[in-house]
């Protein structure tokens, strides 16, 4: 396990190879790890580095509750595996918030997992909510609103155009 300080020189040296080599001035960035531990985390990673998931689906109120910064379009994030190791850099194309209930196919299927299904992503989401629903004390339905957002891979530059 690393602690922070690494951390944060591994992700840190990581964003500046992709500063270097796209040429960019800045850094400002977000540090995003899918799922809600180190298993689902190298899982859904792997996801995105092999082109299978273009999509994420988080709470709203995980955002408003907690005090995070809702993503937001162009945003830029280094992706982390479950050890917290960068595998790749995406910038978010589209962001929106809207109830459980009229997330779509399309967004399903890019949010990758399973068959691809709308009915199979409303399951594993379910349960996934759910299991953070009895560790803080809330209940989900189908009007629970989630925020849906989708990204592009930018850097490293082999995984730029899977899919």
């Amino acid at each position: 396990m690393r602690d922070g300080r690494i951390l944060h020189e591994s992700v840190k040296e990581y964003w500046d190879a992709f500063e270097t080599s796209a040429r960019i001035g800045h850094s400002d960035y977000i540090v995003l790890q899918f799922g809600d531990g180190a298993e689902l985390a190298d899982e859904l990673s792997a996801q995105v580095v092999l082109g299978k998931k273009r999509a994420t689906t988080s709470l709203l109120r995980d955002t408003t509750e907690n005090g995070k910064r809702l993503l937001k379009t162009g945003d830029l994030c280094v992706v982390v595996d479950g050890k917290n190791s960068p595998r790749c850099i995406v910038r978010i194309l589209k962001v929106e918030a809207k109830p459980l209930r009229d997330v779509d196919e399309d967004f399903a299927w890019n949010d990758g997992g399973g068959d691809g299904s709308l009915a199979w992503w409303r399951s594993a989401h379910e349960r996934y909510f759910r299991r953070q629903g009895v560790r803080e004390g809330f209940a989900i339905d189908d009007g629970t609103v989630v925020v849906l957002a989708r990204f592009e891979v930018v850097w490293p530059l082999r995984l730029a155009n899977l899919r």
